[in-house]
């Protein structure tokens, strides 16, 4: 991200990711915040959240606990859809 800024906007490389951080930045604050983001055009981001469960150790068979947590999910807009 922080190199298409830098061509795009004609930014040094330190402004550039600096920028980018910043939207990260923005982003993160807003899904702990909201539990959503969307930008238009591209699509939205919106936080899951996942319940304890049973699951199965693949390799041995042995049962296991999954603790309850959250997951980032992505929808993407039907422009980016279209234009892909």
């Amino acid at each position: 991200m922080a190199n298409v800024l830098q061509e795009s906007a004609d930014l040094t490389g330190t402004a550039a990711r600096s920028a980018a951080n910043a939207i990260i930045d923005s982003l993160v604050s807003e899904l702990k915040k909201n539990g959503k983001f969307t930008i238009p055009g591209f699509g939205t981001f919106k936080v899951a959240r996942m319940k304890a469960r049973k699951a199965m150790n693949p390799r041995t068979g042995e049962p296991i606990k999954v603790k309850a947590s959250k997951a980032v999910r992505f929808k993407a807009s039907p422009v980016l859809k279209k234009s892909v």
